[in-house]
């Protein structure tokens, strides 16, 4: 069994240590940038708690005084709105966190691959996007000219299991089929490490069969699997039909902490215009912590983008995620090496990739 590098013990989702963002590492980067907190962040602890929940942070984001005069820089930023973890970015929109740090951001909704979606950074056909570690580190191999900036939240992956099959334990799954989407699935990639680490052989213990997204769900009740690894808003949604039963996600035991999606900038934009890299990371870090408190906000901003997900859903959704938790810097890049170790480990990054070398080459501390 290959060895990994291990999460420490005891770190709670939130907290500070190693770097996870709290209001005073906001502070520090909104100062390196030469910009300002919207009004409710500053003059707090570093704890991620506390005044936050008093008053209404929405009004106080839009009623902020701008912290740029003048034009708004625009900026392309690409991004999946059915993605409801993503639902952030439309509060960063609505409720004025990119104008705040002066930017006009257009939201260009991307439904190409990965690879597309990274060479069109590249290309300055976007400037910027939002998306998940798993499905990026691999195509990031190809020498994209893509930044790495924070890491956004951690959750939505789930891996579901037939209720009608009787299994109760990942052991279960031994010799049974799991359904996945194609085109280097984060819930394939993420499961297939979990069973992994619980002693499976990929080759011999478990099937992954591809399928559309929509159509996971199908594929168990026509018998040709027995489990599905996604991603939320369709894992939600087969939850709800009571159907199924939900075994484990990102967040299952010794993933607690980690990220899951993260921000990606063109290096292009962070060698020419730094300060404007810097802006885009902190609005899109606030976002994420106006959701951990205030996710019916979120929801409210959100909530036009999509069809397949009530009010009630998407707010059930982001309080299962850990918005509050964005890691930036060293820790940023620690928890990205374990996973770049761990997609060693299944045959998906080469094994000739030395982590440590790959994180500093595709992370940049834009924060610092």
């Amino acid at each position: 069994m290959v060895g990994f590098l291990r999460e420490p013990d005891g770190q709670r989702v939130g907290g500070v240590n190693g770097r996870i963002v709290s209001r005073r590492a906001l502070m520090r980067g909104a100062a390196a940038a030469g910009l300002a907190l919207p009004f409710g962040l500053g003059g707090m602890g570093d704890g991620v708690d506390g005044d936050w929940l008093a008053g209404d942070i929405c009004s106080s984001a839009v009623a902020a005084e701008p912290v740029v005069t003048g034009a708004l820089k625009p900026i392309k930023l690409g991004w999946f709105p059915n993605a409801t973890c993503l639902a952030p970015v439309a509060a960063a929109q609505k409720l004025g966190f990119f104008a705040k740090h002066g930017l006009d951001v257009e939201l260009i909704n991307f439904a190409g691959t990965t690879d597309q979606l990274l060479e069109a950074l590249s290309t300055g056909k976007a400037d910027a996007s939002v998306g998940m570690a798993l499905r990026w580190l691999k195509p990031l191999e190809q020498g994209f000219d893509v930044k790495l900036t924070a890491g956004t939240h951690g959750g939505c992956l789930r891996l579901l299991v037939s209720k009608a099959s009787g299994i109760t334990t990942l052991d279960g799954l031994r010799g049974q089929t799991i359904a996945a989407t194609p085109g280097g699935s984060p819930g394939k990639n993420f499961f297939s490490v979990l069973l992994a680490r619980r002693g499976f052989d990929l080759a011999k213990d478990v099937t992954f069969r591809e399928y559309p997204g929509d159509l996971l769900a199908a594929a168990v009740d026509k018998g040709e699997a027995v489990a599905i690894a996604h991603q939320d808003p369709d894992t939600f949604r087969f939850l709800k039909t009571g159907n199924f039963v939900e075994l484990a996600t990102n967040l299952s035991g010794e993933y607690a902490n980690r990220v899951c999606c993260l921000i990606g900038v063109r290096g292009s934009l962070i060698r020419e215009d730094r300060a404007t890299a810097k802006a885009l990371t902190l609005a899109l870090l606030e976002a994420q912590d106006l959701t951990h408190h205030h996710p019916e906000q979120t929801a409210d901003a959100y909530a036009p983008f999509v069809t397949n997900a009530s009010r009630d859903d998407i707010i059930a959704i982001l309080k299962s995620h850990t918005h509050g938790a964005h890691p930036t810097g060293g820790e940023f890049k620690r928890q990205l090496g374990l996973y770049v170790e761990e997609l060693k480990s299944i045959n998906v990054i080469k094994a000739s990739t030395d982590p440590v070398r790959f994180v500093d080459k595709i992370v940049d501390d834009v924060l610092a």
